[in-house]
């Protein structure tokens, strides 16, 4: 009997043992095929990534940086121990004490999808997730995990378990571009890794589970929820005392970076366009424009007061903002209600029709071909061709001067104006200001019928204001190396006189009265400043221009499907948005006069014929 169970052990010894060869050559030959093309270690350490573009308004403040962004390296002991508690706390409890892999949380995390019946949690330890992030793909496929298991273990060998925790600390994404704790901090709080508060530190552990839906940028209240779940977690882990986590949950808030305001993140996407225009974006680079933020946030509040005040009555949507100097540096710019509901720019790439926020560019060329401010034409019904321009309020008002004409926008004394002048010289005219599309040298172009963008009439008028320089409207100051090596600065000053200097003072004279006593009187801000109003046809655009000596800002209102609001004009709620934005940019900056025309004896004469004409013939 003994023998025969002998026979037995002896016959499981044996093909136990054969078995467990070859489980053990089965096992090996499959680590062998999946460590056969295991990514270079060494290459895979070596970050690569998109070059990290910091935009910077004109006083030095960070408006936005695009890219990959990664902050300074940092050791574990540079950094206040509740981020590695609050980041172990969550992600994994027992990093020091398992060996790569967490038997018991694998264990766990088994148990909870079984009951769920679905993937509810994950075993992977933070050195699994080294391995995997610095590694390998985010594929969920068996080679990855057997892949990624095998990188643990040769981590685990290679490194000690503070070493393993630096690398995961400089190297793991955490939304909102940025790469690393210390990019995090300073992306989201201003300030280095090394100085944040336990709340700080709780906020960055929690962006660890969807860093692109829990960062405090695209979710402040996600963020937040989140935080409070890792401050329960560092509880629970003997971290924090319940006292300590309360005192933490009071701090929650502060120093918050917010998200770009409206307006700036129209501008820094209409910046980011033009940078490879300049350099070869292949390094780190910060750009240094001119939007100034407090001129910006008053452009925003005037659009948004607007729009939420009587723009809703009117059945307005819409609006676009520019602001910029003489020289044609962009101080504000707002290129829609909202850019978190749509991104497309209105102040650039929109082209609507200017209405009578055209008819400067008209009478330029008019004064270029030998009319003045007292020269008078007669508002009365004009037919060329069989086309009949009207009105606005559907009246002729008689004999004026081009001054009083320009004042009151008529329409008929306009198209005599640029009749006189010739279509050609007209369209040349608007060239040489920066309008752009090819007008064409049609009547209509007159009454402002030509498309354009708020930035191309913004840039129009600021020649006026250059006492007759042309401009190109610009943002980029200069473009360094994160080490302050200039790349590109600015030079140049646009192409150089587009008008003669009387030209210009005689249209500052004429658009000054536009304000005083014209069509553009809810523009008024107390101080000296020209501008003209515009209505496109059947009221679906409404503009307002105009400038000071410091500053221009043009203004369109409207709705993006072209619908007509309800009796939208450029001298009501456009003029209001511009009165609101230039008395908020004009804070504080001293009076300073326009350059008017000083009329010459002749013209004395001719303006007091012109006014005994007018009155003989019934005009206003």
């Amino acid at each position: 009997m003994f023998k025969g169970l002998g026979r037995v052990a002896s016959f499981l010894l044996y093909w136990g043992s054969v078995a467990a060869i070859w489980g053990g050559v089965a096992v090996g030959g499959i680590f062998a095929f999946y460590a056969y093309d295991l990514p270079d270690v060494d290459a895979a350490f070596t970050a690569t990534r998109r070059p990290a573009v910091t935009i910077l308004a004109a006083d030095g403040s960070e408006l936005a940086t695009v890219g990959d962004m990664y902050g300074m390296p940092v050791q574990l002991n540079q950094l206040p121990p509740v981020l590695s508690q609050a980041i172990i706390a969550t992600e994994d409890r027992r990093f020091y004490s398992h060996f790569g892999l967490d038997v018991i949380g694998l264990a766990r995390a088994m148990w909870v999808n079984v009951q769920a019946g679905r993937i509810r949690q994950g075993g992977s330890t933070l050195t699994q997730q080294v391995a995997k992030n610095l590694f390998l793909t985010p594929a969920r496929t068996i080679k990855r995990k057997v892949q990624e298991v095998m990188l643990a273990l040769w981590l685990e060998h290679k490194f000690t378990k503070d070493e393993i925790l630096t690398v995961y600390l400089n190297r793991i994404y955490l939304g909102a571009g940025t790469w690393g704790v210390d990019a995090a901090a300073r992306k989201f709080f201003g300030k280095p890794a090394s100085q944040v508060s336990t709340w700080q530190a709780a906020m960055i552990a929690g962006l660890m589970k969807a860093p692109s839906r829990l960062n405090p940028i695209a979710s402040p209240e996600r963020a937040r929820a989140r935080t409070n779940i890792v401050l329960g977690n560092m509880v629970a882990a003997g971290y924090l005392s319940t006292a300590s986590a309360d005192i933490a949950r009071r701090d929650k808030g502060r120093n918050v970076q917010t998200a770009m305001g409206g307006g700036s993140r129209y501008f820094v996407d209409w910046v980011l366009e033009q940078v490879p225009d300049y350099i070869t974006l292949d390094r780190d680079v910060v750009v240094r424009t001119t939007l100034d933020p407090g001129i910006q946030l008053g452009a925003d509040r005037a659009v948004i007061t607007a729009l939420d005040g009587k723009g809703k009555a009117q059945r307005i949507s819409q609006a676009a903002v520019v602001t910029m100097t003489p020289t044609g540096a962009i101080r504000a710019m707002v290129g829609g209600r909202s850019y978190g509901q749509s991104q497309f720019n209105r102040a650039t790439k929109a082209r609507r029709q200017p209405g009578s926020a055209f008819k400067p560019i008209v009478y330029l060329a008019g004064l270029e071909s030998g009319l003045n401010l007292s020269t008078v034409m007669v508002d009365e019904a004009v037919d060329i061709n069989g086309w009949s321009p009207t009105n606005f309020d559907d009246q002729y008002h008689g004999a004026m001067t081009l001054g009083q004409a320009m004042s009151r926008s008529s329409n008929t004394i306009a198209v005599q104006v640029a009749r006189h002048a010739s279509w050609g010289r007209v369209v040349d005219v608007a060239e040489r200001l920066g309008i752009t599309g090819s007008p064409s040298p049609h009547p209509s172009l007159a009454l402002g019928t030509h498309e354009v963008s708020v930035l191309e009439m913004t840039g129009a008028y600021a020649s006026f204001a250059n006492n007759g320089l042309g401009v190109w409207p610009y943002a980029i100051e200069d473009i360094r190396e994160r080490d302050g090596t200039v790349l590109y600065t600015r030079s140049g000053t646009g192409p150089g006189r587009v008008m003669a200097p009387r030209h210009a003072a005689a249209m500052n004279t004429m658009l000054s009265a536009v304000i005083e006593e014209g069509t553009g009187r809810k523009a008024a801000i107390g101080r000296p400043a020209a501008g003209k109003t515009g209505t496109s046809q059947n009221f679906r655009d409404g503009w307002f221009v105009g400038y000071t000596a410091q500053l221009i800002t043009g203004v369109w209102m409207g709705n993006d499907n072209g619908a007509a609001p309800k009796r939208l004009t450029g001298g009501g709620l456009p003029a209001q948005v511009w009165r609101d934005t230039m008395t908020a940019a004009h804070r504080g900056v001293p009076i300073k006069a326009l350059d008017l025309e000083k009329p010459t004896s002749r013209q004395q004469s001719e303006g007091l014929f012109s006014g005994l004409l007018s009155t003989l013939l019934g005009g206003g």
